[in-house]
């Protein structure tokens, strides 16, 4: 079973939309919908923005359906002069940019008790998903991805997420799915479509054209869940 998490429900409208004998459940205040496609399995769900609903779903889907994998799907602003608006992105890594107990000596980034800055997504499941991307014809970029409870809009921000992690990308949500799926072992892939250049005029750029990145990312992820495990 191939789990898929998205932020926001244009996000994951293509997907769902594409799911065949679907079943609408509820878990831990998350509403998840258990279908097929292509006769393959597959449960998708709307986390809402940020890293605490993002957590918050990854657990509950982890623990009520045990997924093989799970994809984290949707848009995310550039941070690099070479990823433009509805370029398409595979993470190879990813950090939590606004973590910092830098005053108590550890390097800014760096997630307590587990003691990692960065986590590493499924390395199988990215080769796989940068296929899948190919075979609709894009031609994704491996990257990481810096996500933090900021929308970020302004160059400054900008150039302190890039320069201190080595971020290509950022949003919101997938380095807490991929804490989550760290600690129960459960393999991950990001997926991200550029909606947005997470400067001064991301906040015109993103309501334009979220909708198509989003279709774009969706479009990968729905060729990922019927050829995984081939």
């Amino acid at each position: 079973m191939v789990g898929i998490i998205a932020a926001m429900q244009i996000e994951l409208d293509l997907i769902k939309s594409s799911l065949d004998n679907v079943e609408e459940e509820k878990h831990g205040g998350v509403t998840f919908y258990k279908g097929e496609y292509k006769g393959r399995q597959a449960v998708a769900a709307v986390c809402g923005i940020g890293k605490v609903f993002a957590a918050l779903c990854t657990e509950a889907m982890i623990l009520t359906y045990s997924p093989d994998i799970i994809i984290n799907t949707g848009v995310a602003g550039s941070l690099s002069e070479g990823l433009h608006i509805l370029d398409c992105t595979v993470a190879e890594r990813c950090v939590q940019h606004d973590m910092d107990t830098s005053p108590l000596g550890d390097p800014v980034g760096m997630i307590s008790g587990i003691n990692r800055i960065y986590f590493d997504t499924d390395k199988y499941g990215a080769d796989l998903l940068c296929d899948c991307y190919k075979s609709i014809g894009v031609r994704p970029v491996p990257c990481t991805v810096a996500s933090g409870d900021v929308f970020v809009a302004d160059e400054e921000k900008k150039a302190y997420i890039r320069d201190t992690f080595g971020a290509s990308v950022c949003e919101m949500e997938g380095a807490a799915i991929a804490h989550v799926c760290y600690v129960n072992e459960t393999p991950f892939v990001i997926s991200r479509a550029i909606s947005d250049g997470a400067d001064g005029d991301a906040q015109i750029d993103f309501p334009v054209m979220c909708k198509t990145a989003a279709e774009r990312s969706s479009k990968a992820v729905l060729e990922f869940i019927k050829r995984y495990g081939e």
